[in-house]
């Protein structure tokens, strides 16, 4: 994976985590739940930490692994996005509930990117 592409992925997902939580935040105030509310602004705060991890792994390594890249971009799609589908279901009354499941895979996917990310600093650490 070249860093180029892991900066730019970084870079577009921190930018849609701005507009997601401006539209959340705005637009989204007047039909969302409370609770629906905090959910979807849980998409984002996730989308945002990985966001600037994708950043940190771009400038980071030399030739950033790709399992690392993919861990994180599809984790981030498939938790993030799922919420905000389930959220928005939700409020349109009518509830993707197939969407439930995915989102803990993409939670499992981002925390296989933070192992992988672990075992890849120690590989480049020469004490």
């Amino acid at each position: 994976m070249t860093q180029q592409i892991v900066l730019i992925t970084g870079t577009l997902f921190g930018m849609l985590a701005v507009i997601f939580g401006a539209f959340g935040a705005h637009a989204l105030k007047k039909i969302l739940t409370e609770e629906q509310l905090k959910s979807f602004e849980t998409g984002v705060k996730y989308q945002m930490y990985h966001a600037l991890v994708l950043l940190f792994v771009g400038s980071y390594f030399d030739a950033p692994s790709s399992a690392i890249y993919y861990a994180f971009v599809i984790g981030i799609i498939l938790f993030s996005f799922s919420i905000y589908g389930l959220v928005l279901s939700d409020a349109k009354g009518k509830k993707m509930k197939f969407l439930g499941p995915i989102t803990p895979l993409g939670g499992l996917l981002l925390i296989v990117g933070w192992g992988l990310l672990i075992y890849n600093i120690s590989q480049t650490i020469h004490v």
